[in-house]
């Protein structure tokens, strides 16, 4: 049985300092609703990410209990910090700022590593850095040559993992000893329990962004029967996912990791919390952008940017989600799948009625997967046959 490790109050004050991003990527993309803005949103936070994920797993291996690991981990919140302070201008005037930042989040991140493996974490922190100085190059650019260096970082990060676990396991073939001191201690050894708290209480804290949404987009408009109806529809779609996730799928990801051997634990944690958390969370930024751009605008019909964002959001947070099921063998995907076919559907009602109607039909629709889906649930069926028992007996 593994050791009890929860996540502590540095790593909870680290992950506020990273949502900073996802706030002003919202920020980014509601002000440029546009395929453009969104290819830039979807790059810079898919960077930003990768080290957020490579951070979380840090702090499950590495836990910051030291003084050296405390300062350490503060410095990096700092580069996260300069990082989002750039990403409103990380494709003009700030990449270079952003880039900097970055290198430094890599750096401090190796180094953290290496304090407590040594030279083994070389083969993730070298493809880190040269991620790093791809970006902090891409500042010094505009136009294509500048996409092509952020796309480059993003096939550097997609490839480092197939690398390192490969290097892993030819050199527990040749050495077994060896390798269990170095490569392999990044790759195993995941404690199930703070993973998944993790990666819960960062998402939570995103969602506190499609709150904090609504208060943007109202500003100064007076507080009418209307805007407060709109403001109670947003967070009723936002409760919605929340109980998705945290209500149905959270307690069953920790069984299965738990369940899971540790040697086989990461990379089950690169497929459910980095590749398919990527538009979970997304997700939940570009809906909150739907919502700053509609919340004053209830009544009207909506552009077709704020639509797709509103509904787009919500599809994101839902594929996410069914990817990770799947990933972790959890069910049932038909509820959810249709819901995000009917999502995406509400799009025509935002453009062609109104945007209250399409906040009211997002909001059918998930409250009404929720009801489905937790009147088929394993609980519920084991408490519908419960009753029966006691009946008929």
């Amino acid at each position: 049985m593994e050791t009890e490790h929860r996540v502590s109050t540095l790593e909870l004050f680290f992950d506020l300092v990273f949502v900073f991003t996802i706030t002003q990527l919202t920020v980014l993309l509601a002000d440029d609703l546009t395929p453009r803005g969104a290819g830039q949103v979807v790059l810079i936070f898919t960077v930003l990410f990768w080290m957020y994920g490579g951070y979380a797993h840090l702090t499950n291996q590495v836990p910051p209990d030291r003084t050296v690991r405390r300062v350490l981990l503060m410095l990096a919140m700092g580069a996260f910090m300069v990082c989002a302070l750039a990403v409103p201008t990380a494709f003009g005037a700030g990449g270079v700022a952003f880039g900097l930042g970055y290198l430094l989040v890599v750096l401090v991140h190796g180094a953290l590593f290496t304090q407590a493996h040594g030279r083994g974490v070389l083969w993730f922190a070298l493809p880190n850095v040269l991620c790093a100085l791809a970006v902090t190059a891409a500042g010094f650019l505009d136009g294509a040559p500048a996409w092509g260096l952020w796309l480059l970082a993003l096939l550097l990060q997609f490839v480092t993992p197939v690398v390192v676990q490969r290097v892993a396991a030819s050199g527990a073939e040749a050495q077994p000893e060896a390798a269990e001191q170095t490569v392999g201690d990044q790759l195993g050894g995941m404690n199930a329990a703070h993973l998944v708290e993790r990666h819960g209480l960062l998402l939570i804290i995103v969602f506190g962004e499609s709150v904090i949404a609504i208060g943007i987009g109202v500003g100064s408009l007076p507080l009418s029967a209307g805007i407060a109806g709109g403001a109670f529809l947003a967070l009723t779609i936002a409760s919605a996912m929340w109980w998705m996730y945290f209500v149905r799928d959270e307690g069953r990801a920790e069984e299965v990791f738990a369940q899971t051997p540790p040697e086989r634990r990461f990379k089950l944690a690169m497929a459910a919390y980095y590749y398919a958390f990527l538009p979970v969370l997304l997700g939940i930024a570009v809906f909150a952008a739907g919502v700053k751009k509609t919340i004053g605008h209830l009544g009207e019909h909506l552009h077709t940017g704020p639509a797709v964002a509103l509904a787009g959001g919500v599809a994101l947070y839902l594929a996410g989600n069914l990817v990770f099921r799947g990933v972790l063998g959890l069910g049932p995907a038909r509820y959810r799948a249709t819901a995000l076919v009917l999502a995406l559907a509400t799009v025509p009602v935002g453009t062609g009625w109104t945007g209250a109607g399409q906040l009211v039909a997002l909001a059918v629709v998930l409250v009404g997967a929720v009801v489905a889906e937790g009147g088929r649930s394993p609980a519920a069926r084991a408490r519908g046959t419960a009753a029966e028992s006691v009946t008929g007996s």
